[in-house]
């Protein structure tokens, strides 16, 4: 080989690699974390964990990126070390799958329709469907199926490349004398493990070992310990994911590298062991692409078999090696709470956006019940009850700090256009939820403040503010609803109740006067009752700001108000009905 074909084998697994990576980027954002929330929730059964992991890793084309969910999913207590053994095994035999789709490669037939299963044959015309898709298309899942297509034609047209540049090699001896040391199956294994460890895929390094087989110089004697040493190389993913994770996500890596470690070790003594008396002849034959795709198959295949019923041996093993310690911290349950927003998700952005989720519906949930349990306190104070409120005021508080920290990192990522509304719609609204809960602590105040000083309100007061309650109890219940499911047409309900509750507010404090006047109520408790209603008046607001944000962003309309004044004044009598029905709902008596 010349400079300039080196120049060509370099370029070709440059454009392999390059085209591999994005066809999974496309692969994984179509999935718009569909299919990690399976993974998330299919693990009560073993047998179907390794399924799940199968597909899913045949999926999104990476065994690495799944090992790395899961361990984020351990790391963030939401799967069990137990739970995660299937589909560190699933995955091992769903990146196979790679291999085959290459294999097609080798087809050769005069049959039209038989050289069309070949991918160099077709995926010219994906190159030109996915082109079409990118330039001329604004849909964002159709760009990432065109992704997608000139991710898989960019890989064939490197495998191709690579195949060309290295067919030279097979009149080269010196090539064929260091194949042949890695017929010795120590050699082979640590070549194939240091190589995927390199570049971090099984799936691409068995590409490279297919596309050598031109050559005519890998025999199966030499590839078998190679891609026996791959699947131990892939491993380094997962094992630096660990680093700084909790100790059960590191031992949910090692059992990813024991499963690999144990199984190469078993089927490699077997196979020699055999081969000592039956002498294979298969192993002197010069191996080809589909050749290539059967081992590495066949070994994961067989090594799941063997090794899922000691899967809790794989995990003793994991224990005994990173160890409990008596000094180690023991993480709260609230910490733990805030873990599901592991930065070890922000490389798959479709469940970092889905775990995101989650986080904000338990803070909006949070602050709801903060909000709750304000009302009833205003009724009967209790000091226990207050303490709650705090403590529960002090968690949202740290939700939206650490809920928007991470949405900033998850925003620099290349995101779907659905997932960008939605993390626009969470970094918009936890700030309102965030208030409403310290609302319900102002409320909560107020209520100490009459406990304390052993007041209360005039009996009509207490029948008034308690409509006002409910009001906004029902304005909340339906922005988080609106929130939670991005429902616009329940969107469209939350400004005539506002529009009420602004009247409410100012109908109490006219009436409030009036007592005043008559000597019924106190000046000492129409400020309590102002405070009072000006945090109820302001949580209707911050409902609003939430129907108006989710409306907003899917229209991608940013004028709130704009927004509004279209709102109160749009052609029909919508607004102006659903506000007649809200004041008859919420009379004052």
């Amino acid at each position: 080989m010349d400079f300039f074909s080196i120049l060509t084998l370099v370029g070709g697994l440059a454009m392999f690699l390059y085209g591999m990576q994005v066809m999974g980027d496309g692969l994984e954002k179509l999935s718009g974390g569909k299919l990690e929330k399976i993974l998330e929730n299919l693990s009560s059964n073993r047998v179907k964990a390794v399924l799940v992991g199968a597909a899913v890793t045949a999926i999104i084309q990476s065994s690495s990126a799944t090992t790395v969910m899961v361990v984020g999913f351990v790391n963030s207590g939401i799967m069990h070390l137990s739970q995660a053994v299937g589909f560190i095994m699933g995955a091992n035999i769903g990146t196979t799958v790679t291999a085959w789709i290459l294999s097609l490669a080798g087809i050769e037939s005069s049959n039209f329709f038989v050289r069309l299963l070949n991918p160099n044959s077709f995926s010219p015309i994906l190159a030109l469907i996915g082109v079409v898709f990118i330039v001329f298309l604004h849909d964002e899942k159709k760009k990432d199926i065109g992704n997608i297509l000139v991710g898989f034609a960019v890989l064939m047209f490197g495998m191709n490349t690579m195949s060309g540049a290295v067919k030279p090699l097979a009149e080269v001896p010196e090539f064929t004398n260091i194949l042949l040391k890695f017929s010795n199956p120590v050699l082979g294994v640590l070549a194939g493990a240091l190589l995927t460890a390199v570049i971090q895929s099984s799936s691409a390094s068995v590409g490279i070992l297919q596309a050598l087989c031109v050559t005519g110089a890998v025999r199966y004697g030499v590839a078998l310990p190679i891609i026996m040493g791959q699947n131990i190389g892939t491993c380094i993913t997962a094992m630096l994911s660990s680093i700084g994770a909790t100790k059960n996500a590191k031992r949910a890596a090692i059992v990813h590298l024991y499963f690999n470690i144990v199984g190469t070790v078993t089927f490699m003594v077997v196979f020699y062991v055999l081969n000592g008396f039956l002498h294979f002849s298969f192993i002197e034959e010069v191996a080809g692409p589909a050749g290539i795709a059967v081992i590495h198959s066949a070994f994961n295949i067989i090594a799941t078999l063997v090794l899922l019923p000691f899967g809790d041996m794989l995990v003793k093993m994991a224990c005994a090696t990173v160890r409990d310690t008596k000094e180690e911290k023991v993480i709260s349950a609230e910490d733990q709470e805030f873990m599901i927003l592991e930065s070890r998700f922000l490389s798959n952005p479709g469940i970092a956006i889905e775990q995101s989720k989650t986080a904000a519906r338990k803070m909006a949930e949070q602050s709801k019940t903060a909000l709750n349990l304000s009302f009833g306190l205003l009724d009967d104070f209790q000091e226990e009850t207050a303490f709650r409120v705090e403590k529960i005021e002090a968690k949202v508080d740290r939700y939206e700090d650490e809920l928007g920290t991470y949405l900033i990192k998850l925003n620099q990522k290349d995101l779907s256009l659905e997932d960008s509304h939605s993390l626009s719609i969470m970094l918009h609204c936890i700030g309102d939820f965030e208030r409403i809960s310290d609302h319900a602590l102002s409320i909560m105040k107020s209520a100490k403040e009459i406990s304390e000083k052993n007041a209360r309100f005039s009996d009509k007061a207490v029948q008034e503010l308690h409509i006002m309650e409910k009001a906004v109890s029902d304005i909340v219940e339906k922005a988080y609803s609106v929130f939670a499911n991005q429902d616009l047409r329940a969107a469209e309900e939350i400004e005539p109740l506002e529009e009420v509750i602004d009247e409410l507010s100012r109908e109490l404090k006219r009436r409030h006067v009036n007592r005043l006047r008559a000597g019924e109520c106190t000046i000492e408790m129409g400020f309590v009752l102002s405070d009072i209603t000006t945090s109820l008046e302001r949580i209707a607001d911050h409902c609003s700001n939430i129907g108006v944000c989710v409306t907003q962003v899917h229209e991608d309309l940013y004028d709130t108000h704009s927004h509004l004044d279209t709102v109160k004044n749009a052609p029909g009598e919508h607004f102006h009905h659903e506000l007649e029905v809200a004041r008859v709902n919420y009379m004052l008596p």
